[in-house]
């Protein structure tokens, strides 16, 4: 794919102080099919993935782990737990650099891919939540790593500490994959 550069010329300000609104470039992707990238042998995954405190791992070298698996659990309330993308086995739990505007290392995952795609058998949680307590409901919800999308990644679990759910929504047509 081309990629454009963004003169000067073309920012303008946006309506809030220190913004700025970019012109538009969906052209060069909205007419391209969504593929699938190869699988890569190994993988670095960060423990630090979302606002808070980091995620401790549970899983050390020599394990094998499923897709799925949860490799660290929450390390604060404040915090998420990390699965595994893939099946395979912990090469390593060390430093290593992160995506982050910083550039600095932090603690990270390795897994060898076995190629294998085996998951860790998942209990959907289906109708049965309407039995639930909220408690448990948010021990799911906090269990599962799920987080929210606005550039944080704040724990979605903690969005609900103070209250009773009675009904579930999912927001399953997230605009931004």
């Amino acid at each position: 794919m081309e990629q454009t550069k963004i003169s000067t010329a073309e920012k303008t300000h946006a309506s809030f102080h220190g913004g700025l609104k970019l012109d538009e470039h969906k052209h060069l992707s909205n007419s391209s099919a969504i593929s699938a990238i190869k699988q890569s042998s190994e993988y670095i995954i960060p423990l630090q993935q979302h606002i808070g405190v980091i995620s401790q791992p549970i899983v050390k070298p020599g394990d094998r782990v499923l897709k799925g698996q949860m490799l660290a659990k929450p390390g604060d309330l404040v915090s998420a737990a990390v699965h595994s993308p893939v099946s395979g086995t912990v090469t390593d739990i060390k430093a290593h650099e992160v995506p982050h505007p910083s550039g600095l290392s932090d603690l990270c995952i390795y897994i060898e891919n076995d190629f294998k795609d085996e998951w860790k058998y998942r209990h959907p949680v289906g109708d049965d939540y309407n039995y639930y307590t909220s408690s448990r409901l948010r021990k799911i919800i906090r269990d599962a790593g799920i987080v929210g999308l606005g550039g944080a990644a704040f724990p979605s679990a903690v969005k609900q500490t103070e209250m009773h759910i009675k009904t579930l929504v999912l927001n399953g047509a997230e605009c931004e994959p």
